[in-house]
């Protein structure tokens, strides 16, 4: 398994690692480089829809591998991303940063809460990684969830996201 979900986050980084591509499609350093981590206190579980919304904005890309939905913070370096990896027919949530013990991600929406088991990788750029079927009821939720769902992993600050179109578009692209 570990080896199916690097294999949706290493081409964009592989791409990184070199001069920037002619087309529009190469995914930039800063995307890749994660936001630094601001101070930032969890809302309790039942008061995360009151919470401030994640500074930032969605981008939408596509590479050879797939498509990709990215909420870069105001330098452009990324805290969350979503990759629909096209040859595997998965969805992998990607939060950017080193987590504690046991590696979890827990996704908050309007209709669901769902805690999914993730690898942590720390070379190049540390991330934590979980892949989804795209048919999976999470992946509706986070896309319909009254504007917004959270993402929350031990050690790191939780991130209130905007529900928008290009969180979508990457969920549809991989089904």
């Amino acid at each position: 398994m570990k080896a199916a979900l690097l294999s949706i986050v290493l081409p964009a980084l592989a791409l990184a690692t070199h001069a920037p591509a002619p087309a529009p499609v190469a995914l930039p350093l800063s995307i890749l480089t994660p936001a630094p981590l601001p101070v930032v206190q969890a809302m309790p579980n039942d008061m995360w829809m009151d919470a401030p919304a994640t500074p930032g904005e969605w981008r939408y890309e596509i590479n050879g591998e797939g498509s990709a939905a990215l909420f870069l913070d105001d330098r452009q370096s990324a805290s969350f991303s979503l990759w629909c990896e096209a040859r595997s027919g998965s969805v992998a949530l990607v939060r950017y940063g080193t987590a504690r013990e046991p590696h979890v991600i827990t996704v908050r929406s309007e209709t669901t809460t769902r805690s999914i088991s993730a690898e942590q990788t720390q070379s190049p750029y540390p991330y934590l990684v979980t892949a989804l079927r795209p048919s999976d009821p999470l992946l509706d939720a986070i896309a319909l969830s009254k504007g917004r769902f959270a993402v929350e992993v031990d050690g790191l600050p939780p991130l209130y996201l905007p529900s928008h179109a290009e969180v979508s578009r990457v969920i549809e692209d991989c089904r």
